[in-house]
């Protein structure tokens, strides 16, 4: 009797969660070493994460804070391929009864009353704020894609989660993602 239930199992995970890994630092473009100790020490620390500094504390980030706070101001990220390999992993998503995926699409919006001035910002309409009539706040909407599952746990994985620029907008000018339909 072996220690470690379907230790083939378990390589195979490990394999699959390395190769993951490596697709995650190649969308890393710059400050990459640091951005993905962050990342680590993000995914690692116990409890929530209330300040930076405070991760820069973590076994996970072997770096100083100078270095974390140089990664979060200059480093960058390239959300297309991102995506792409999220969409490749092998994600567990709940299923219906009949073993199909139900996906729930939705836009909200994050409302910043205080945004008048903030880059990208949109008017966002928004019901029931007053009594008598409907508003058009600032903010920014967001497409939200979550798959359900129907039974009694009402589980959900969040799938994707784009903030919509306005009308004509292409993601693909500014490298943001794609459009899918």
């Amino acid at each position: 009797m072996s220690s470690v239930p379907d230790p083939a199992g378990r390589v195979e995970s490990l394999r699959r969660l390395a190769g993951f890994r490596e697709e995650f630092y190649s969308c890393l473009t710059r400050r990459a070493d640091a951005l993905f100790e962050l990342t680590d020490a993000v995914s690692c620390a116990d409890g929530p994460v209330d300040s930076l500094v405070g991760l820069s504390l973590t076994a996970e980030h072997r770096r100083g804070h100078g270095a974390l706070y140089d990664a979060v101001n200059h480093g960058r990220l390239e959300l297309a391929p991102l995506r792409r390999a999220v969409a490749a992993a092998a994600l567990s998503v709940p299923l219906a009864a009949d073993r199909r995926i139900v996906l729930a699409v939705d836009v909200s919006a994050w409302l910043r009353r205080e945004a008048h001035t903030s880059p990208d910002r949109l008017y966002c309409h928004v019901t029931g704020q007053t009594r008598t009539q409907d508003q058009r706040v600032p903010g920014w909407p967001y497409s939200i894609v979550a798959a359900l599952e129907t039974g009694a746990a009402s589980w959900t994985a969040l799938l994707d989660a784009v903030r919509l620029v306005g009308p004509g907008f292409d993601h693909e000018q500014r490298g943001e993602g794609e459009r899918r339909s």
